[in-house]
């Protein structure tokens, strides 16, 4: 590491030359951009409408125009044939109308042109009449009213009315483009052309000198690749270790602590199942007091291979959170698929078949689990999901052991708690 750092620091002599060589292109440069700023920003000008007067906003208002058209219009239809339930309907709507808000949120914020305005704010106008509509129906939904007597024709009318005013918006948006390319394509060749010519008389000053700097530098470039490169390896090793539990190599406490609230957050802002899992070892002390300890950090490794054996997908991490307790933390699984997770955990642990004579559960190693599944969102508490899980492990040792309790109550004391049946893993 002290080679390194020394070749790191020897190479930085080289500074000097390269502070002249900074100086010359800062000098090229400046002239470059006096000469062409108003060129610049008129080809940032022609560019920017072009782009943003086609690709972009004409995406997002396609996007709108969808989520009208099947997130909500079609939502509602099925809705009143009794073809989806009510949650699905509140859900699926509320998510199409945040989507909506959100890409004209986006679509107003790009660039737009005075002659543009006055079309954007009547078609502003139009969206927020239109998502009064559906937002009154999603309350009277949510009140309980019944969907079935919904006038289709009026729901037709307004989703065709939108329709008409993003396809004109749409059109408008491509007719901007159009006409912006084809002055951008009129002026592009002059401008290129008046660039091109400082450009080239600014190179031509400083080739030479270019040339020159870069041959002195040249010996001495191989010595600051590989001090960098050996830098850069130490640092990837410094920065794995403080997120790596030694005797496992799965993540430990630290990284656990980063990671958690991150994961928690992107959850809350899909509004997507999140799984937490606390596992501990059945009467692990006993089985160090009884085998010793290293047979004692061969059975940490086992549980740990196990997990990492299991918990396969990148949104799944597994946790040494300290002593013989581990920790897993997953999105985007449901309380069906989490509680088969824990069973086949719980499976895999007790058939390795470490010997644990001193365990009053099983002749062999096992562990005992506590879940918490539930839906993410605003309300959730991340201190409260932590703590339920750590009750329900708490529980799961209480009735027995060797197995695993589950809960999706994150808001009060009452637990979901499997029978007897599924409750062992065997």
């Amino acid at each position: 590491m002290r080679g390194s750092i020394m070749q790191f620091i020897e190479a930085l002599k080289l500074r000097s030359k390269l502070f002249f060589l900074l100086l010359l292109i800062t000098f090229g440069l400046i002239t470059v951009s006096v000469m062409g700023t108003s060129y610049v920003n008129a080809m940032k000008r022609n560019i920017d409408a072009l782009y943003f007067g086609s690709l972009v906003p004409v995406t997002e208002l396609n996007e709108i125009l969808q989520k009208y058209n099947n997130g909500l219009a079609d939502t509602l239809y099925k809705a009143s044939r009794n073809e989806i339930s009510t949650p699905t309907t509140l859900f699926t709507m509320q998510e199409a109308m945040y989507e909506i808000n959100k890409k004209w949120s986006s679509y107003l914020s790009h660039f737009k042109t005075e002659e543009e305005m006055e079309y954007v704010e009547y078609t502003n106008n139009e969206i927020k009449a239109t998502n009064l509509y559906f937002k009154e129906i999603f309350l009277a939904l949510k009140n309980g009213q019944d969907i079935t007597k919904l006038s289709i024709n009026t729901l037709e009318k307004r989703v065709e009315n939108i329709q008409n005013v993003l396809q004109k918006l749409i059109s408008y948006e491509v007719n901007v483009a159009n006409y912006e390319r084809k002055r951008f394509l009129k002026s592009y060749h002059n401008i290129l052309l008046q660039l091109g010519m400082i450009i080239a008389a600014v190179i031509i000053g400083v080739v030479g000198v270019l040339i020159y700097v870069f041959k002195t530098i040249q010996r001495d470039q191989s010595k600051l690749e590989i001090a960098a490169k050996k830098l850069k390896q130490a640092n990837k090793k410094l920065e794995h270790a403080s997120y790596t539990d030694s005797l496992t190599g799965l993540h430990n406490r630290r990284y656990f602590n980063f990671i958690y609230d991150r994961e928690i957050k992107r959850a809350k802002r899909s509004k997507s199942y999140i799984t937490f899992m606390m596992i501990d070892i059945d009467f692990f002390k006993q089985y160090n007091d009884t085998y010793g300890h290293i047979e004692g950090d061969y059975a940490l490794k086992s549980v740990a291979k196990v997990l990492k054996d299991t918990l396969k997908r990148p949104s799944d991490y597994v946790f040494r959170l300290g002593g013989e307790e581990f920790g897993v933390l997953m999105s985007d699984t449901d309380e069906s698929s989490s509680a088969k997770l824990a069973r086949d955990i719980c499976d895999a642990v007790r058939s390795r078949e470490l010997k644990h004579e001193k365990s009053t559960v099983n002749e062999f190693v096992t562990i005992s689990i506590g879940v918490v599944c539930c839906i993410a969102d605003e309300a959730l508490d991340e201190e409260v999901l932590i703590s339920r899980a750590d009750e329900m492990l708490y529980e799961a040792k209480e009735s027995g052991r060797d197995r695993y309790i589950i809960t999706s109550n994150v808001s009060s004391a009452a637990t979901k708690t499997l029978g007897s049946d599924e409750l062992h893993a065997s």
